[in-house]
């Protein structure tokens, strides 16, 4: 199997506060990768580091055997074309349409004619059924179309992989299990790989082939969820339930 994220002994500080420590990591072609771990245990930065926004203070990050943290900044933007980040605000351009802002990463990175851009644009807003909203502002939108908008332009320079920070928080459920749903569809209808960052346990159980629970800044745990949620170790079970608790009181 293709090894589309390779990451070895990542570490990451800001200040005297360890945030990654040392973590390794692999992700195959077409797997669904969930990370889980308790606020401020590096999950997002885990993330960001892969696309260096942020910057590691050791170790290697491979996405498709090209180790980004050695490219110059016209490479790295090169990379960062066959990759789709998914915020956790969805990142919507506020004074831009629909439209717009779906078309802002077409005009950005690539030579696409006006029509091939539109064209783009109903494909992708119809593949999150969303066609009617195309010259809505975003001030327009509902929590789960702004989802909705925020993962079709995600999409749209069809990424090979694809990182998730949080893609459903702040949503009820039933939206929370629409949005997990169409991200599974669309994994599998694209052949993307993915790495989700999420506290919604609904989530992971639909979309994850695979999770890893980071801890004091390591990788403590990996397994499949029901691996996972049903281990009778006493981290696993304090979080899992923990985790329920918490989600719940989001929710209400």
């Amino acid at each position: 199997m293709n090894i589309v994220v390779d990451i070895k002994n990542l570490s990451k500080a800001f200040g005297s506060h360890i945030v990654l420590d040392n973590v390794s990591l692999k992700v195959e072609e077409g797997e669904n990768m969930v990370v889980f771990g308790q606020s401020g245990t590096g999950k997002s930065v885990l993330l960001k580091c892969m696309v260096r926004l942020l910057e590691p203070d050791s170790g290697e990050i491979y996405i498709e055997g090209i180790n980004v943290l050695n490219l110059s900044p016209k490479e790295l933007n090169n990379v960062r074309k066959h990759l789709g980040f998914l915020f956790q605000g969805a990142a919507l351009y506020d004074s831009m349409s629909v439209r717009e802002n779906l078309e802002f990463p077409l005009i950005r990175h690539f030579n696409f004619t006006p029509k091939e851009r539109e064209d783009k644009i109903k494909s992708v807003l119809e593949k999150v059924s969303l066609e009617e909203a195309i010259d809505k502002m975003p001030s327009e939108l509902s929590g789960g179309m702004k989802k909705r908008i925020g993962l079709a332009r995600s999409i749209i320079t069809e990424p090979k992989l694809m990182l998730y920070d949080e893609p459903t928080t702040g949503l009820d459920p039933i939206t929370s299990k629409e949005i997990s749903s169409l991200i599974l569809e669309l994994q599998k209808s694209l052949k993307m790989t993915s790495v989700v960052v999420t506290h919604d346990l609904l989530c992971a159980e639909i979309i994850a082939d695979r999770a890893i629970v980071l801890n004091n800044g390591i990788v403590q745990h990996e397994g499949t969820i029901t691996e996972l949620t049903t281990s009778s170790d006493p981290f696993l079970r304090n979080f899992f339930s923990h985790e329920i608790v918490e989600d719940q009181n989001r929710r209400n």
